[in-house]
């Protein structure tokens, strides 16, 4: 059993586990071990709140399919077991991120001083750009 927030847990036996070809550089290693992981995670096991479904939706991205499968595809690591817990994290982490509510942005009003410290900057600018015409006045 996996906790991913305080109310939320997953089975373990609910995330699909196989073990693929890594891709990349490696060696002879890479072409007869299948050592990335490949999981996959079906949410609609999950009983989310609806805004905390559209976050996950916005941050799995492409790894979510039209089915709504996320599949995480791990070959960071040399063997399977390190690959195995590395796609495991980062479905926690994804799922995590996702429960977590975006604190709304409350509107602040700028202060006396910054407004009067942003007025005098503007006079010195002001100033200085006046400074660079040269007027003449000949009689």
């Amino acid at each position: 059993m996996l906790r991913i927030a305080r109310d939320l847990t997953i089975e373990e036996n609910d995330l699909d586990i196989s073990f693929v070809r890594a891709s990349g550089p490696g060696g002879q290693n890479v072409n007869k071990l299948s050592t990335a992981a490949q999981l996959r995670f079906d949410t609609r096991r999950l009983s989310l709140p609806a805004d905390a479904q559209a976050r996950l939706a916005r941050l799995a991205g492409q790894r979510l399919t039209k089915d709504g499968v996320i599949v995480i595809h791990a070959q960071r690591f040399r063997t399977q077991e390190r690959n195995r817990s590395d796609a495991i994290e980062r479905l926690v982490a994804l799922l995590a991120e996702a429960m977590e509510r975006p604190t709304p942005r409350r509107p602040t009003r700028p202060t006396a001083g910054s407004r009067q410290r942003r007025l005098e900057g503007k006079k010195r600018r002001s100033d200085i750009k006046a400074g660079r015409s040269a007027r003449r006045f000949e009689d």
